[in-house]
């Protein structure tokens, strides 16, 4: 069996381990004689599973207890309309920082149920840099404040947090969520697609003080209430069951095998250290984010020529080396650096790095 060195932005690479005992119980899941695809997800058995990821990810998280844990579907984006819903609920109004494309498309949905106040925008220099923010533009009776932590697309992440006061700060952590330790108590509500660094695609957590919970406004559907959810431990409908399964073979990987996030962590850390210095320090290469706001986990980088780009990109998948294109919106070229790409896959693209560089320059 020949596997490729995946930097798939998402759905993207997941631990072999993890991999290897899914397929092992494939076909019989702990003697039930079934597949976790196919049993009832309201079993005595797939009940054991979905407490068991959520022991697991309050236990590796650090979850407070006054925090409701939801695993629930329709990916980050649908979260774009169920925080405003939910939230938007006593001044109507709320603050966003725009970041990227998907903070961009959080705030244009919520602006659908309330007002909507731009803190700040990156996107004079298509959003290579976290802004700087002034308090005195924020919106002291927003209902609360928004940020989308790391951006997958341009490779920036939020290395302190903004100072909200009393308003509640909710941020997407789609493309960052089990890389390192966040500290929980700090926000209102953290939501994530899955696919990044967590499971396959299918899942959305959810993580919400329980005081922002039973406040929805009037128009909201029953399925966009994180009441509905939480009042039914996320089995008021079909749950996506295998993501679930996925999702806490992951926990334990990251727990057992990795030691847990500070473990974890460190190896995020000299995977992008070795990235960053060879783009800091190549003729060729460079990265497009500024130094002090660089994502651990998505390294955009352009030779400064589109044909060479795409030369390049050809040259790494002859390497078998895949899904290392740029977004389409910026281009040029982009490694996802996740939790389950190994340190040798780094490796691998710096070698065919060098090696290009050598014929080119």
């Amino acid at each position: 069996m020949s596997r490729v060195i995946n930097f798939s932005a998402g759905p993207s690479v997941l631990p072999e381990a993890v991999l290897k005992i899914a397929a092992e119980e494939m076909l019989d899941y702990k003697g039930s004689g079934q597949s976790v695809m196919e049993m009832s997800h309201r079993s005595k058995v797939y009940d054991g599973i979905i407490k068991e990821a959520e022991a697991l990810l309050r236990e590796v998280m650090e979850i407070p207890d006054n925090y409701k844990v939801l695993f629930l579907q329709g990916g980050a984006s649908s979260q774009f309309a169920m925080v405003p819903l939910n939230l938007m609920n006593k001044s109507g109004k709320a603050d966003y920082v725009v970041t990227g494309q998907w903070a961009k498309k959080a705030a244009k949905e919520a602006a659908r149920y309330g007002n909507v106040n731009i803190v700040a925008s990156s996107e004079d220099k298509t959003f290579s840099y976290i802004p700087k923010l002034d308090k005195s533009t924020f919106t002291p009776d927003a209902d609360y404040f928004h940020i989308c932590m790391n951006n997958t697309i341009y490779g920036t992440v939020y290395n302190e947090l903004p100072d909200t006061g009393d308003v509640p700060l909710v941020a997407d952590i789609s493309s960052c969520i089990l890389s390192r330790k966040i500290d929980v108590s700090k926000f209102g509500v953290l939501y994530a697609g899955a696919q990044k660094n967590m499971a396959p695609a299918g899942l959305t957590i959810v993580i919400i003080r329980e005081d922002l919970i039973g406040n929805a406004q009037e128009i909201t559907p029953t399925m966009f209430n994180y009441q509905t959810h939480a009042d039914n431990g996320s089995m008021f409908n079909t749950p996506p069951c295998y993501t679930i399964y996925m999702a806490k073979l992951v926990l334990e990987w990251v727990k057992n095998e990795i030691g847990g996030l500070d473990k974890m962590y460190e190896l995020n850390q000299k995977k992008a250290d070795l990235l960053y210095n060879f783009l800091d320090n190549s003729k060729l290469f460079k990265g497009t984010v500024v130094k002090e706001d660089r994502s651990l986990m998505n390294v955009p980088f352009i030779t400064g020529d589109a044909d060479l780009d795409a030369e390049f990109i050809k040259a790494c998948t002859d390497a078998g080396i895949v899904n290392i294109k740029g977004h389409r919106s910026v281009g040029g070229m982009r490694a996802s650096i996740y939790n389950a790409m190994p340190i040798e896959g780094i490796e691998k693209l710096i070698e065919v790095m060098k090696e290009f560089e050598a014929n080119h320059v």
